[in-house]
This record gives C-alpha cells, sequence and structure tokens, in this order.
C-alpha cells in the first residue's frame, strides 16, 4: 500500500483523515508534537513524533516512510490567540510549512493536500463564498494560511511541486462509529461546548449577539460533518496520484444554521434541555458566513451526505458518550 504522510495526524481532522486514508488502502503515517493532538487517535497508521519546525524530524519521516504525498494538517488554529500572538502564528505555520515542502522535494515528494480556510476570505458577510471571492485575511491565523497556499503556487511553478487547496469552514460531528472524535483543550467550537453543556450541566452556552440582522438574531453559520470534510481529502488526494493539476476547493454545505437552530437541534438530538444565557456580540463576529461546493461537487465528485445538523450531532454526542472522550 502507498504511505501518505498526515502532518497534524493526532489533531480533530487528522485523525479522521487517517482514518479515511485506512479505509481507502493508503497507510497514513502520522507526524505530530502533540501540542493539540493526542496519542489515542494515531490507531491508523505509524507514528513520528517530530516537529515542524525541525528540518532533521521531517526527515526522518521521509526517509522511513518515502511517502507518495503529504497530507497537510499541521497548524496552530486559534483566530483569537492569533490575534494576540501573530508571531507564533507565521513562525508555525508558515516557516513549518517552508520546512515541510522543501523536505518533500528533497524526498521528490510532489503532492501536496493542504488544509487550509476560509479564514483567508476574511469578513464578507452574508456572501456564499466560492474559490474566486477575493481573500482579505484579518488575523494572522487566516493570513499565515493564505501565505502557504501562495508558497505552493510558487513550488510548483518553480518545482513543479502540485497541490489541491481546500478552504471550509466549521468542521462538525465524529467519526460515526466513535473511534475518534473532537477534543480540544480548551474547547472553543459551538457543537462540542454545547454537548459538555448537557453531559455535564455546569455552565451554560453563552449566545454571544441576540440582536443580529437573522430570523432569530442569532449568528448563522455553515457546518460541514468532518467525516465528509476527509472524503474530500481522500478524493483530493486521488486526484493528485492521478496525475491532475492543481486546485482549489471550498468545502460547505451553501447554507447554514443560526447558533439557536443549533441548540435546538442538539436538545432534539440528546432529548435533553441545554443550558443558555444570553451576552453581548463579540468583536469580529460576522451576521452570516456560508461557503459554496459546486466545484468540489464538480470536479471531485464530492458528496457531503452526512452534513445534516441532526447527523452532526447526533455522531457528536455518541463520541462525547463513548468511553474514549476526555471531559
Amino acid at each position: 500500500m502507498v504511505n501518505i504522510l498526515v502532518t497534524g495526524g493526532a489533531g480533530y481532522i487528522g485523525s479522521h483523515a487517517c482514518k479515511a486514508l485506512r479505509k481507502a488502502n493508503f497507510v497514513p503515517v502520522v507526524f505530530d508534537n502533540f501540542s493539540n493532538g493526542w496519542r489515542e487517535a494515531t490507531k491508523f497508521g505509524p507514528l513520528v513524533e517530530g516537529e515542524l519546525l525541525s528540518q532533521e524530524d521531517l526527515r526522518k519521516a521521509f526517509q522511513e516512510y518515502t511517502p507518495a504525498a503529504v497530507m497537510h494538517f499541521g497548524a496552530l488554529t486559534q483566530v483569537g490567540e492569533s490575534v494576540i500572538q501573530p508571531e507564533i502564528y507565521w513562525h508555525n505555520n508558515l516557516v513549518g510549512s517552508l520546512n515541510l515542502f522543501k523536505t518533500a522535494l528533497e524526498f521528490s515528494c510532489k503532492n501536496i493536500v493542504f488544509s487550509s480556510t476560509c479564514a483567508t476570505y476574511g469578513n464578507q458577510d452574508s456572501v456564499v463564498l466560492t474559490e474566486d471571492s477575493l481573500q482579505h485575511p484579518i488575523n494572522a491565523y487566516g493570513a499565515s494560511k493564505r501565505a502557504v497556499e501562495e508558497l505552493l503556487s510558487q513550488f510548483e511553478t518553480a518545482y513543479g511541486m502540485r497541490s489541491v487547496i481546500f478552504r471550509y469552514f466549521n468542521v462538525a460531528g465524529a467519526d460515526p462509529e466513535a473511534e475518534v472524535g473532537e477534543f480540544h483543550q480548551p474547547e472553543t467550537h459551538l457543537i462540542p461546548l454545547i454537548l459538555r453543556a448537557i453531559q455535564t450541566k455546569r455552565d451554560p452556552i453563552t449566545l454571544h449577539g441576540t440582536d443580529y440582522d437573522t430570523p432569530d438574531g442569532t449568528c448563522i453559520r455553515d457546518y460541514v460533518h468532518v467525516s465528509d470534510l476527509v472524503d474530500a481529502h481522500v478524493l483530493g488526494l486521488e486526484w493528485l496520484l492521478d496525475g491532475k493539476p492543481s486546485n482549489t476547493f471550498n468545502l460547505g454545505t451553501g447554507h447554514g444554521f443560526s447558533v439557536r437552530e443549533v441548540i435546538e437541534a442538539a436538545g432534539r438530538v440528546t432529548g435533553q434541555p441545554v443550558p443558555i444565557k444570553e451576552g453581548p456580540r463579540r468583536a469580529g463576529d460576522c451576521r452570516k458566513l456560508v461557503s459554496g461546493s459546486e466545484r468540489a461537487q464538480n470536479e471531485l465528485g464530492w458528496d457531503a451526505s452526512r452534513s445534516t445538523l441532526d447527523q452532526i450531532i447526533a455522531d457528536a454526542w455518541r463520541w462525547q458518550m463513548s468511553p474514549q472522550y476526555k471531559t
């Protein structure tokens, strides 16, 4: 079977990608420093513990496993932190990616599937984003991801390195079999916070703004099931291994759900009340952010079949109630 190096493979999305790769008869080789990932998630292939900022660590992984491609999830991802400490995001996300791509070239690996973000578009309120939408990142997280996209473009021009880039917003849900799932410390994502509030019956969920120009006054976001998301990454990998040209794909459903709708769905799916409290708006929150995915559907044949709100929450709840979940 073909080896695929998965940076950040111990993290939320990376671990799901490793399971999807194994199912597709690839060997996922996890490369992670465990700053955000967890060891229990590295159950689908071999592990190399290392730093993207260390070319020595990277060379060890490439020399031992000679991967045919890299699936690159390894990055810092907290938007708020990137505003307060932009230097660590530029250093880790951009310099780490540069080290990765340089080392890949040393070992004649020229296929990169890159996990980018719709944060590269900045605040474009109420616009259904496409791959051709203008990119105006407003924080170091989005800007560093945008810079890596440009780096890939220049490496293709100079060295023939091809890439598939995925941009997406709110990834949610968990592996339907609850082998892996979402766990962040601290947790910042809405759905696991809601489910944790139900599970522990402690802190209520805060509605950050209830006076937006939406049907119920709360922000609207586009949610994609993590299993659908990683299926797209496997399709992107196969696209490259088939010799097709570099491409960029947005991954979304084209519509969104408000915070109140997510809370109502969580109560409906779990059969339990959700404790809530109202609070002021957060700086920088847009009214509505959604992403189209017509290119991914038409060119990759991607189907976001699990990305219904009830399915996302049901799978996330199954994970959070499993013995593997950590509170």
